[in-house]
């Protein structure tokens, strides 16, 4: 293999362990795979590509469910040279129809009872290839690639060129793809290695979807990177992650997943005495969750900060002598990334000022696919990238996200940021959890909404909840209108969809 080829494959292939025959993926079907098994399946994925006559840079867009063999193509991607384009199971058709519209793929990968039409739209838009991959091992997909060989040269990249694209989430108007290259992945990949203190011998448990950075990227590179085995759960099942604990040292979730786990009368600290590390990402991680959790297992859950358009930007420290985990923070810069944070004008602000979120370093993304002026407008000058995240740096260096920008509530002339409020109306006796969103006010231009979910057994009244703000609060920064729900919207990731409550409650004060 070249030493200088900078495909992300490469450096993934050449970090697999010595006894290649050994079990790298174990999954919770029963069925095993090896390190050899995945080397000679994703050689044979990427000579199937390679034979399709595919134009240079040519996208492989995937909608999926969640298999062994989906995480294969997705590597065999990367090994032929292709970028990957990952799609939310949940998406739609006018969704897969802006985003085949948008990416132009030449390959689209979907379910068999997708196949009718997807393979519509696909065609429609000239898409050249249409398979099928589902999560039972059949598919068109797999057998085409059956009658490849199984060896292959890595395709040469260079570290700037394409690996994959995102599409963000699009709560504000249209989706964008976030452009990652190899340098961009591999950069992100080595430092969470030595961050995290990734050990030999450590075993992942793999619970999350494979269309998101942190599924796809934070836990399949760090297993990979280490030629760690990876117990591997086609759905979050808590009780089967409680029964595997002892099997493994590292579990990475988003914060629902802690949520559903404190459930399991099987989470003690017996059950996780093996376990290493736990991560939490992808949305905040409430601090009765974090403690919770230290409580009941001993452990105390590492909370880090990233986004599509830059993997991981922050982590709290993994070793002791690095510092504490801290709850309610998003711990430090991780090493080689640059982060401030400005004012309106762009102008630093003082530390444990909030302001907006800037980031520099080699883990940052190219710009948007196709969208050169909204890439423009998303850069400084010398280089940084306005993450749309309003937070804090405090003395010691520590990171606090208190919201979005696009979340920021300006009533009568005031800043208002919902994170303040939620995690104040959180400590209240009975609450679970809640989200302020923004609506539209005749005399205050935007006041704040309150919704609010009651635990278990809890009576909350919206009243009582006003009173309690009032008691410790500014008043411009009181909500004027509180509810108490079932549940709240949330993406596939377990994020609160704010648009949609800012949608369902505009008309409140019109």
């Amino acid at each position: 293999m070249n030493p200088s080829n900078a495909n992300l494959f490469a450096a993934l292939r050449a970090a697999f362990p010595q006894d290649i025959d050994s079990v790298a993926v174990e999954t919770d079907l029963g069925l095993r795979y090896t390190w050899r098994d995945i080397d000679r399946a994703t050689a044979m994925m990427a000579n199937l590509l390679g034979s399709l006559g595919l134009p240079a840079g040519a996208r492989i867009a995937v909608q999926v469910e969640k298999s062994v063999e989906a995480m294969v193509l997705y590597l065999a991607t990367l090994r032929a040279g292709y970028v990957f384009l990952p799609l939310n199971t949940a998406y739609q058709s006018s969704e897969i129809a802006y985003f085949i519209g948008n990416a132009e793929p030449s390959v689209v990968v979907c379910t068999g009872k997708n196949f009718g039409w997807v393979s519509k739209i696909a065609f429609t838009a000239g898409t050249s290839h249409v398979f099928t991959l589902n999560d039972d091992v059949t598919g068109s997909l797999l057998e085409r690639a059956a009658h490849h060989s199984d060896q292959h040269a890595v395709a040469e990249r260079g570290p700037d060129d394409l690996a994959a694209i995102l599409y963000t989430s699009g709560t504000t108007g249209r989706s964008k793809g976030a452009m990652l290259s190899h340098r961009n992945l591999l950069s992100n990949a080595q430092t969470l290695k030595g961050y995290w203190d990734w050990q030999p011998g450590d075993v992942l448990i793999h619970a999350l979807p494979i269309f998101h950075v942190h599924g796809l990227f934070v836990a399949i590179h760090g297993a990979l990177l280490n030629g760690s085995k990876m117990i591997w759960l086609g759905r979050f099942d808590p009780k089967l992650v409680v029964q595997k604990l002892p099997e493994a040292t590292v579990f990475m979730g988003v914060p629902t997943l802690y949520v559903r786990l404190l459930q399991e009368a099987g989470l003690t600290r017996e059950a996780a005495r093996h376990m290493r590390l736990f991560v939490a990402g992808s949305a905040p991680l409430l601090i009765e969750t974090f403690r919770a959790w230290q409580e009941r297992t001993g452990h105390t859950i590492l909370e880090r900060y990233g986004m599509s358009e830059t993997a991981m930007l922050t982590s709290n420290p993994c070793r002791a002598e690095d510092g504490e985990r801290r709850g309610g923070t998003v711990g430090f810069a991780l090493p080689g990334v640059e982060l401030r944070v400005v004012d309106d004008a762009g102008q630093p602000v003082a530390q444990g000022e909030i302001g907006g979120i800037q980031v520099r370093g080699p883990n940052v993304f190219h710009g948007y696919w196709r969208m050169p002026e909204k890439t423009a407008e998303e850069f400084t000058a010398d280089g940084f990238f306005k993450t749309g995240d309003v937070g804090r740096i405090d003395g010691d260096g520590y990171v606090t996200i208190v919201g979005r920008s696009k979340d920021l509530i300006i009533s009568g002339g005031y800043n208002v940021y919902p994170a303040e409020i939620e995690g104040r109306i959180n400590e209240l006796p009975g609450v679970a959890e809640s989200a302020v969103v923004g609506v539209p006010h005749p005399d205050f231009g935007e006041v704040g909404v309150a919704v609010v979910i009651a635990r278990a057994g809890a009576r909350l009244l919206p009243e009582d909840i006003l009173a309690a703000l009032k008691a410790d609060m500014a008043n411009f920064k009181l909500p004027k209108r509180c509810f108490v729900v079932d549940e709240l919207p949330r993406n596939a990731m377990g994020k609160v969809q704010k648009n949609l409550l800012r949608e369902k409650y505009k008309a409140l004060f019109a």
